[in-house]
């Protein structure tokens, strides 16, 4: 809004399930039946941007103090001192080990390095002492990389310079969920690990880099909008690999569980920064070309209702 955005009611619309009453969150309640816990989300951009709408409605009852934050900024920490809750995001975009090489506008300089059969420390090395977390990944597996397995090149995805075997994004993603998969359910954790889908974006005419917008100012209705093809590719990859482990995680006594909200995310094409990323971008010229986000979410927005679900299955659940 500061940003110039005409529009309002992307903040007001939630969403609510056919067949029963879904409570809006509960900050208070959350937090007394949370202290002396540990909460981590661990993932990607999404995530940071999920854990900003968490510490938004929490902050309503309690200021959290910013405790620790890496040298970028991606890993941060907050504890809400009455309370001694701890809440963290952690960087992880792929979840297994990976070098990186873009600046912080998402351009690459070049192909990402994955290690398919190593886990990234940054998540694992808490693990053991984390209470809850949610993990997920998905859009980065979409980017130009190379993949290694026993500290060996294997292949790659969108890599047509290169002599190497072509083996695209759906090898690597089934793989290191997979291999993620593995390593919890036989981890014999005591707390909580909820797995998140991968939220859809809602680019039209192109894409991020190639002049793609987000103008509609209303959600839709189910069964006016689909999955993209190469997200629902994603969430197949995503819903196989956690059944197999969902029955697995059951028979060694840990509590891994889906959240999946993919779908109500499909539903909110409005609730996207847009071209309002950038501070009153037509100011000069109504009709300049500007770069859209319409991945991440407008705070207010869509991920509240994320939270309403979470405190369900957590809380209630």
């Amino acid at each position: 809004m500061k940003n110039g955005r005409p529009d309002s009611a992307y903040l007001y619309w939630r969403w609510s399930p056919r067949d029963c009453e879904l409570p809006q969150f509960d900050a208070y309640r959350f937090l007394e039946l949370m202290r002396n816990k540990a909460w981590a989300l661990i993932g990607d951009s999404i995530t940071r941007n999920h854990v900003q709408s968490l510490l938004c409605i929490l902050s309503k009852v309690e200021q959290p103090d910013h405790v620790y934050h890496d040298k970028g900024y991606k890993s941060r920490r907050w504890v809400f001192p009455s309370y001694n809750f701890t809440i963290s995001v952690l960087w992880s975009p792929f979840l297994v080990q990976a070098a990186i090489f873009e600046d912080m506008n998402g351009v690459s300089t070049s192909e990402a390095e994955l290690h398919l059969d190593q886990l990234d420390k940054k998540w694992v090395d808490q693990y053991q002492n984390l209470n809850y977390m949610i993990i997920s990944t998905g859009k980065w597996f979409l980017k130009d990389t190379i993949y290694y397995e026993n500290g060996t090149v294997v292949g790659c995805h969108s890599c047509s310079n290169k002599n190497l075997t072509k083996l695209g994004f759906k090898f690597a993603y089934q793989k290191a969920l997979s291999f993620v998969f593995n390593f919890i359910v036989t981890s014999k954790h005591k707390g909580m690990i909820l797995f998140r889908t991968a939220t859809p974006d809602h680019f039209e005419s192109g894409e991020w880099f190639s002049g793609g917008v987000c103008p509609k100012t209303a959600p839709v209705k189910e069964g006016e909008i689909e999955f993209k093809d190469l997200h629902g590719i994603l969430r197949n990859i995503e819903l196989e690999e956690f059944a197999k482990a969902e029955k697995k995680a059951q028979e060694n006594g840990v509590n891994l569980k889906l959240l999946d909200v993919s779908k109500i995310s499909l539903l909110r094409p409005d609730g996207h920064p847009g071209p309002y990323r950038f501070f009153h971008p037509f100011a000069n010229d109504k009709n300049a070309t500007v770069q859209n986000d319409c991945l991440h979410w407008c705070l207010p927005g869509p991920i509240d209702s994320w939270n309403d679900v979470i405190m369900e299955m957590v809380v209630n659940g």
